[in-house]
Order: structure tokens, then C-alpha cells, then sequence
């Protein structure tokens, strides 16, 4: 991702009609925040904002705050990004106001970028950190050189599963995909309402972190030029093994992880497992009766090279384009997702997904869990796991992309529309939302 200049980001021609990323929202005032001189540290007392939706980050900030008086942080809450949060943020930008900080998810940076709502924090020295943080997790933050926030948290995926339903069937957790499929049919026949896993036709962040560890790529810049891939073998490969899949009846498709139905189907005994991220696991122990019926193994694998696990989730700790004191900024965040006290705070008081921090994950997932059936799991699974995420760029149009292809994929169950056909469809409609933002693409189908 290195090579991906914002002037690529724009496109040949793109101009200032590209930059209006969200409807009705005139791109932020602050074009040239990046070439203009760097701001010094201030000679006086700082009070950055943090706008974010995790909870109870002020605690975190407290720890901060009382080590370092010159530099106090306020923490703000706001609604989770597509919720609201990131058309305050970009509101506030157009506005050229907006907190020093914000959290901005992995794949809405490029989006971010190409607005001109983020500093370079490279010109404060960022790069110096590089080697804190995991090198797949840093490399989604950095574009030509520049860096555009500092990893906050990311999610690698694993398998969780019930002991007691998979040793009813005489199974064990899939080492492939392929062993997954003779497993959900084993589940399947335990009873008519069982089934081994969801697979949601409204949500296509899994079925992209799926394609993720296959192999896929469906976003690429070639020199000025967007190149969009979302048809490609790999994607094509998972397609065609969840088209059989759902038609075979082999998953739930009537309900998402951790929604309601699957909360009270899982406590039933009528979901078995869930491929999942690593934030995954506050979101399982939810379940009614749960405790000591799960355990953790490592992802399932596709033929034909991929990855060991994909990666759902993640986030950053970005610092806005008209922060006055985007040094300060880059202290604090640093601070906060690489020391030790930093991360062990997050995790007490904010719940955040994996660490990114190359070195540590936390003292309080080094220990056993009793809900996990007493497994170290963190250590066991998820420490090789965050090393064997996929090589992924997002593009600035995230968001169009991904909603494309949920609306493909809900015609799977709606018109019988195989997931191979709808992904035709899906690239087709995010080569014309290229198009009509003003960025140069073409399709390397």
C-alpha cells in the first residue's frame, strides 16, 4: 500500500468533485494540510478531544491524564461509524472544526484520505513506531509513504465452537473448508433446526474476510487508476462453495452472529459454532448457560494457498486535519495502543478487538478463561492467527462496495440469484459509484 499517493487516491482528473465522499458534504477545508508547514509542539497547557464510539475510553484518557498535566485528553462518544459518528466527524471537518482525534475504521481510511480529513503523521515522526505494531495491521494505515492514523485495535478470526455438539457428531474443529462442510452436514442431521454455523446474506463482512484469506484482491491503484477486482478465482471459489453450501441447507441464513435469534439459537443448542474475530469472544459470553461449553480453534483453511486466518475489524486512532496539535495527538495515541498500560487499560475499560502491538496483548488475555473451557486460547490461537492475516488494501468507496454486494447476495434467497452471479452484478455497480465520484477505474475481469 505503500505506493498509493492521494493523487492516486484521486484518480486522473478527479478533482475537487471526487472529494465529496458522502452526499450533501462539501470536502473539508483543509486540502493542503499535508504540505503546509508542521506545526510545533505548543509552549503551553493542551486539551485535545478524542471523538469515538468504544466505551469508557475517558478512563483511559484519566491514566494519561494524570501522568502527563501539559497534555490532558477529553474522550467523547459518538455513535459507531456508519451509525452516524462519521458523517458527524465529516460535518465537523466541512465545518473545519472537528476533535484532534478520531477512530476511523481500517477500511474507512482510504475514504478519509481522499477527503483530505487526515494529517500525515509521518511529518511528526510516526514512522519511528513502525516496528510496535503488527506489520499487516500497519501497512492499512500507510499510503505512499504518509501515515494516516495509528492502528487501535484489529480482528484476527479463529473458530469457536461447542465441545459438547461437535463430540455428539464425533467431529473435531475443521482443519479446511472442506472439513467444515462434512461437519455442518454431520450438525445438520442432529436435528431439523440445527445447524453448524450463520451465514449472513445481509452482511458481507464475512463473506469478505472469507475471499480475504483466499486470496483475494478486489481493490488495486496502478499508477492513477483504480483497479477493481471482485470477481477474481479466489472470490469466485468461496462463492461457489457458499452457493452450495446454502443450497444444500448446511447454514442459517435467517439471523447474523450475535444478533437475537442467534444469541437464543446458540444457547439452544442449535448453532454449534461461528467463524469469527477475535472481538468475538466478549460477544459469545452473551450466551445464556454458556460458560465452560466453548472453545477456540484456529481458522479453517481454503486449497489453493491463501491464508491461516482473515481478519474482521479493526480500527485506528486518526488524528484530524485541522488538529492544532497533531504532535500531542500522535503522544497520546501511541501511548495508549502500544505501552503496556496503554493496551491493559483498552482492554479493561474499552473492550477493544486484538491489540495491534506486535509484542503484547494484554495481561488479562494471557490468562485461562474459565468461560472457554479453561483454554489459553488467546496465546493458542490468536497470537499465530494475527500473524497469518491477509495482505488487503480497501478503497475509497468502502463503503459502496460492500453495500453492493449485500444487495446482491440478499437476491441469493430472495430469486434464487447464485452469490456467483450477484458478484458480477456488485463489481458492476461499484465500477459506476467510481465513476460517478469522479475516480478513473477500470475492471481486471
Amino acid at each position: 500500500m505503500r505506493d498509493l499517493s492521494r493523487r492516486r487516491l484521486l484518480g486522473l482528473g478527479a478533482g475537487s468533485a471526487a472529494a465529496a465522499l458522502l452526499p450533501g458534504c462539501a470536502a473539508p477545508g483543509s486540502t493542503n494540510v499535508n504540505r503546509m508547514e508542521t506545526i510545533p509542539r505548543a509552549s503551553g497547557p493542551v486539551r485535545l478531544t478524542y471523538w469515538a464510539w468504544v466505551k469508557d475510553l475517558q478512563k483511559v484518557a484519566d491514566i494519561w491524564n494524570a501522568q502527563n498535566p501539559a497534555v490532558q485528553v477529553e474522550a467523547v462518544w459518538i455513535q459507531g461509524g456508519n451509525d452516524g459518528g462519521y458523517a458527524k466527524m465529516y460535518a465537523a471537518l466541512a465545518a473545519g472544526g472537528g476533535p484532534d482525534i478520531g477512530q476511523v475504521e481500517l477500511r474507512q481510511i482510504p475514504e478519509y484520505l481522499l477527503a483530505n480529513g487526515l494529517v500525515d503523521l509521518s511529518r511528526y515522526g510516526a514512522h519511528e513506531f513502525a516496528d510496535r505494531y503488527s506489520p499487516s495491521v500497519w501497512n492499512q494505515v500507510v499510503f505512499d509513504g504518509g501515515v494516516y492514523g495509528i492502528p487501535q485495535d484489529s480482528g484476527p478470526m479463529a473458530f469457536y465452537y461447542q465441545t459438547a455438539l461437535l463430540d455428539a457428531v464425533g467431529g473435531v474443529p475443521p482443519a479446511t473448508w472442506d472439513d467444515w462442510r462434512e461437519l455442518a452436514g454431520a450438525i445438520r442431521e442432529t436435528g431439523p433446526s440445527n445447524y453448524l454455523e450463520v451465514f449472513p446474506v445481509s452482511d458481507a463482512s464475512p463473506f469478505t474476510a472469507y475471499a480475504a484469506q483466499a486470496g483475494a484482491r478486489w481493490f488495486r491503484a496502478d499508477g492513477d487508476e483504480w483497479v477493481v477486482h471482485m470477481t477474481d478465482d479466489a472470490t469466485l471459489r468461496v462463492a461457489e462453495f457458499f452457493d452450495s453450501a446454502i443450497d444444500d441447507d448446511l447454514v442459517e441464513t435467517g439471523f447474523t452472529a450475535y444478533s437475537p435469534g442467534f444469541y437464543a439459537a446458540a444457547g439452544e443448542g442449535r448453532i454449534a459454532a461461528v467463524t469469527s474475530a477475535s472481538w468475538g469472544d466478549a460477544l459469545l459470553e452473551s450466551i445464556t448457560d454458556g460458560e465452560g461449553k466453548w472453545r477456540v480453534a484456529p481458522m479453517q483453511t481454503w486449497p489453493h494457498g491463501g491464508f491461516g486466518s482473515s481478519a474482521q475489524g479493526g480500527s485506528t486512532a486518526a488524528v484530524l486535519a485541522h488538529s492544532p496539535h497533531p504532535q500531542e495527538a500522535l503522544d497520546f495515541i501511541v501511548w495508549m495502543t502500544s505501552s503496556r498500560e496503554g493496551i491493559d487499560a483498552m482492554i479493561e475499560h474499552c473492550g477493544i478487538g486484538w491489540s495491534p502491538s506486535r509484542d503484547y496483548i494484554g495481561e488479562a488475555r494471557r490468562a485461562p478463561s474459565a468461560w472457554f473451557s479453561g483454554q489459553s486460547y488467546n496465546e493458542e490461537v490468536f497470537v499465530p492467527a494475527a500473524q497469518q492475516q491477509p495482505e488487503w488494501m480497501w478503497s475509497p468507496l468502502t463503503q459502496a462496495a460492500m453495500t453492493a454486494v449485500e444487495d446482491q447476495m440478499r437476491r441469493k434467497l430472495s430469486a434464487g440469484q447464485p452469490l456467483v452471479e450477484g458478484l458480477a452484478l456488485a463489481e458492476a455497480a461499484t465500477l459506476t459509484a467510481f465513476r460517478n465520484k469522479g475516480l478513473t477505474v477500470r475492471s481486471a475481469s
